[in-house]
């Protein structure tokens, strides 16, 4: 019986026949593995997604994290899942082989984490921030910070957070107020509130390390003063033994419509010793490389459950008889995947959850492949457009199964509560958009939309003269062209006041883009597979890319109805 949490074919066509991961191999980094190991992993996260993590899915959201003003209670099967990925060495799987890591690529580690987000996206929550966080202070700590807190969280005995936002400041962090007070040993001793800072309170790990943005009194103002600490839950001692409690505690858990397995605080630091990251006053840049990773992480992660939604109304659609034929209706009651509305329904969650897939995995390949520039642009698109749209899927999987899929005894409407959530996590769709349109596409003299424009023309010149491979061409080269005429025209406001409209046209171009990618890797291969893949993709052409004309329409005109609205008109 086929899984219903992934697909193992599309991620095997998508590695091997597409992305050719095992290529990667020709790298130094990634010499000691081969196409065995990556399939090795990919079959282990697989039987810990059956194992450990699906068969709490529904529980864990029943029953969420209680606080009795002491401590918080999770269900405990959460620990044993994480526990069991420790055991399993996967927490470290991307890491250097120096800090006990696996030196997997990322594309192969994004796959089989894939798997743990589908079955179980609250749980692999924990898991999430603390690959992320390790992933930080192995890239810009000492290495008395990286023996301290990076080894204990690669094996599992500690977890990891990441603390920025404020109830006054919320993600314009130039405002946040906590502050970092030096003291004469070189620590620094932290006082203020941080809000939405999930995983930071539990029994589930010896110790919680949470890095945490702040300010350094007398520093500069604005992004430009904020500085980057190590604050743990509890000390550490010189022999690497727990110490005494640190002055982290918590005022109470925010209570979410769904990922609600995992554990959501707000934060309190009353004098709490903390250590700084790199350099005073560049905490900013650290946390970026965290929050981008996260960032591709909730991409994904809303990949999984637009992934698992489809198949489970896929397999609901084949199952569940109702209906007759339009074109016999003297026929007995057929499986509803017979109806053209739900082959539609179906056809358009393929559509985005594998194209959105595709787009996951090919940014993961770009980490491997360090082509930052192409990384850097695709990185807002990769984590809204799965968030917007796998979000779609997750909606249109309630659908297909009707009255029962509103219902919690399915467990579509919980994917779907589940995925509400990633178009505000790791910064807002609207600030995705922002970065994109403000930022990326004119960075470093347009470099990044350079590189991207020159791989999606090779995309289409190596299609020739297939139909898709014209609407793609003519699609990008009309988004050059409104971006230019956005920028010349001077007037940045309007621009910026429809930048939502510019993230959303520009995802669905380059999924278009990853979809005739998709077509070239199935291109003279028959079977059902391969036929769906092309189906998929027409479906897109002819349903999705067709929605930007419209937006790019609007983008040009400049258009200031959103501006012109006043307070007191609503």
């Amino acid at each position: 019986m086929k899984s219903t949490i992934l697909s193992r074919r599309d991620l095997d066509f998508l590695l091997y026949e597409w992305l050719r991961a095992d290529e990667l191999t020709a790298r130094p980094r990634f010499a000691e593995h081969s196409r065995d190991t990556f399939d090795g992993v990919l079959d282990l996260c697989e039987q810990l997604a059956e194992r450990y993590f699906a068969p709490h899915n529904k529980r864990s959201d029943a029953n969420e994290p209680t606080f009795d003003g002491t401590t918080v209670t999770v269900i405990p099967e959460v620990k044993e899942a994480l526990q069991a990925f420790a055991k399993a060495d996967l927490i470290g799987m991307g890491f250097d082989a120096e800090l006990g890591g696996a030196q997997l690529p990322a594309t192969v580690a994004q796959a089989g984490f894939a798997w743990i987000s589908a079955a179980n996206v609250s749980t692999a929550g924990y898991l999430m921030l603390t690959i992320a966080n390790a992933n930080l202070i192995a890239k810009f700590g000492t290495p008395e910070q990286i023996s301290t807190w990076v080894q204990p969280m690669l094996a599992g005995r500690f977890t990891g957070t990441m603390a920025l936002s404020e109830t006054q400041a919320g993600s314009s962090l130039a405002d946040i107020v906590t502050r970092a007070e030096p003291q004469p040993d070189g620590t620094y001793r932290l006082h203020g509130t941080k809000m939405w800072i999930s995983g930071a309170e539990h029994e589930l790990s010896d110790n919680i390390v949470n890095l945490v943005l702040a300010k350094i009194p007398g520093g500069p103002a604005g992004t430009k003063g904020i500085s980057l600490f190590i604050v743990p839950k509890f000390l550490v001692n010189s022999d690497g033994s727990i110490g005494a409690r640190n002055n982290v505690a918590i005022s109470g858990l925010n209570h979410k419509m769904g990922q609600r397995g995992i554990t959501n605080t707000v934060l309190n630091f009353d004098g709490a010793e903390g250590y700084l990251v790199g350099e005073p006053h560049r905490g900013i840049v650290y946390m970026f490389h965290m929050m981008n990773e996260a960032r591709l992480g909730v991409g994904m992660g809303a990949v999984s459950l637009g992934y698992t939604g489809y198949l489970k109304s896929l397999e609901y659609a084949r199952e569940r008889p109702q209906g007759r034929l339009v074109k016999d209706p003297s026929t007995p009651q057929v499986p509803i995947i017979e109806h053209a509305d739900v082959k539609r329904m179906l056809l358009a969650q393929k559509a985005y959850v594998e194209g959105a897939l595709g787009l996951a995995l090919y940014c993961a390949r770009l980490v491997d492949t360090e082509e930052t520039d192409l990384l850097d642009i695709l990185t807002p698109v990769a984590k809204s457009w799965p968030s917007q749209w796998c979000l779609e899927a997750n909606d249109l999987a309630i659908q297909v199964l009707g009255g029962y899929g509103y219902t919690r005894e399915y467990d579509v409407e919980q994917h779907y509560r589940d995925n509400r959530l990633n178009p505000i996590h790791e910064g807002t769709n609207g600030i995705q958009s922002l970065d994109l349109l403000g930022r990326k596409v004119t960075q470093r003299g347009g470099a990044s939309m350079a590189a991207l424009s020159e791989r999606i023309a090779a995309t289409a010149a190596a299609a020739g003269d297939h139909q898709f491979a014209g609407q793609l061409d003519a699609a990008w080269q009309r988004l050059v062209g409104v971006t230019g005429a956005m920028f010349a025209s001077g007037d940045i406001e309007a621009a910026m006041a429809n930048s939502a409209v510019y993230l959303e046209a520009f995802g669905h171009i380059v999924i278009a883009w990853i979809w005739l990618e998709q077509v070239l890797a199935a291109a003279g291969k028959d079977g059902d597979f391969y036929d769906g893949k092309r189906q998929a993709a027409q479906y897109f052409y002819r349903y999705e890319l067709p929605k930007t004309g419209p937006q790019l329409d609007l983008l040009a005109s400049l258009d200031h109805t959103t501006l012109d609205m006043r307070d007191s008109w609503f």
